[in-house]
């Protein structure tokens, strides 16, 4: 049985600081204005199977199990199962396959999955995990920061500075010309905030060039578990996607679930990698995926490839060559911002919006996050 994406939304991203944009709102409160969006769009009411809310940060105003507390403010049935998941930074993407999973599988006809994030509420690391200061682990699976595995990877694998900029750079001015466009269909404003509020649209090569790196500080409290190495820092605060809030939710369903659906999801694949390389699992979940569809990144119309720092998006284009004119047309988390949770649904509601503005047909999102967690799609878009 195929699964099929009914619609996805998602909201701007605003700054993670108690004045930001969506930081009025509660984590729930987001997802239920996108459950409503859902609604209006269709014309129907939205009564799902279940509802899969990905967070990471699960304790405060995101604990209690906040895909149940969604559930509960939106008036859902009571029969709606709902359950939250924390897969780090892929987590939004991973609710969405799950969802397609158990719509495959027969279990449920209607799913609405993605995730949601809100720092200004409930900080990075507030959870505070034992793990995150466990010195019982060898050094390859000790906890370091993402921001300290960024600078790793890019010396370890020679991604220059100016590489960086330039990256960052393209992030911005493709983030600033969406604007307006039908790049921007799908997301769903909230409390007046109808644009991305992180994004730096004045942003030059030169004041890229002038940033400090930013994380250098890090590696002092981290000595430890990086094993005395001295890193040789070259992020800065330019080529790190901003903390920030959102959300992104997508309607699941099968065949003949509701009116006719904007994609349908070709091949879903989730993946572990090195620990101590952290960023690099993403492209393991993508060249699963593309097997698993049979497909090559030269079929492919539009992809979306989680700017999970600089690091990784130019290790994307280097090695692996795609057209950059299929890639992240819409800017990317650099420039928008990281909503952890939200993410991997963020990205999926942008890569739908581009493959309705291109008239492609396969689309690809990518999604990578600390200590090797990756996940990937691919959906074929449906002519309504």
């Amino acid at each position: 049985m195929s699964a099929y994406i009914y619609d996805a939304v998602r909201t701007p991203r605003g700054k993670a600081r108690p004045d930001g944009g969506l930081a009025a709102l509660k984590p729930q409160q987001l997802v239920n204005g996108l459950i409503e969006a859902i609604g209006e769009r269709s014309g129907d009411e939205v009564k799902p199977d279940a509802l899969i809310v990905g967070a990471v940060g699960q304790i405060g105003a995101q604990g209690g199990n906040i895909a149940l507390v969604s559930k509960l403010d939106a008036g859902l049935p009571d029969e709606t199962a709902a359950f939250a998941v924390n897969n780090y930074c892929v987590s939004g993407l991973t609710a969405i396959g799950q969802a397609a999973a158990m719509v495959a599988a027969g279990q449920a006809t209607r799913v609405l999955a993605g995730g949601v994030e809100m720092m200004s509420r409930v900080p990075f690391m507030a959870d505070n995990a034992d793990y995150y200061s466990d010195a019982s682990y060898d050094r390859r699976t000790r906890y370091i920061p993402v921001a300290l595995a960024a600078d790793r990877l890019a010396e370890d694998i020679g991604v220059t500075r100016d590489e960086l900029d330039r990256a960052a750079l393209v992030s911005q001015q493709r983030t600033a010309a969406a604007e307006g466009t039908a790049l921007v269909a799908s997301r769903i404003a909230l409390t007046g905030l109808k644009r991305e509020e992180c994004a730096r649209p004045a942003t030059t090569l030169e004041s890229l060039a002038a940033m400090a790196p930013a994380f250098a500080g890090l590696a002092d409290q981290y000595r430890d578990a990086l094993g005395g190495r001295a890193i040789d820092h070259r992020h800065t605060v330019g080529h790190a996607p901003p903390m920030s809030d959102g959300a992104g939710l997508a309607l699941v369903g099968a065949e003949g679930a509701g009116a006719k659906p904007r994609a349908r999801i070709v091949a879903w694949a989730e993946a572990g990698g090195n620990p101590a390389a952290s960023l690099t699992a993403g492209f393991i979940a993508m060249e699963r995926v593309l097997a698993k569809a049979r497909l090559a990144l030269r079929d492919l119309d539009r992809i979306e490839f989680m700017e999970a720092f600089g690091v990784t998006i130019v290790k994307f284009m280097r090695d692996h060559r795609p057209d950059p004119a299929k890639v992240n047309v819409g800017g990317g988390h650099m420039a928008k911002g990281h909503p952890m949770g939200a993410t991997g649904a963020i990205l999926l509601s942008s890569l739908l919006d581009a493959l309705d503005a291109s008239g492609g047909r396969f689309g690809l999102v990518v999604a990578a996050g600390a200590l090797g967690v990756g996940s990937a799609m691919i959906v074929e878009r449906l002519e309504r």
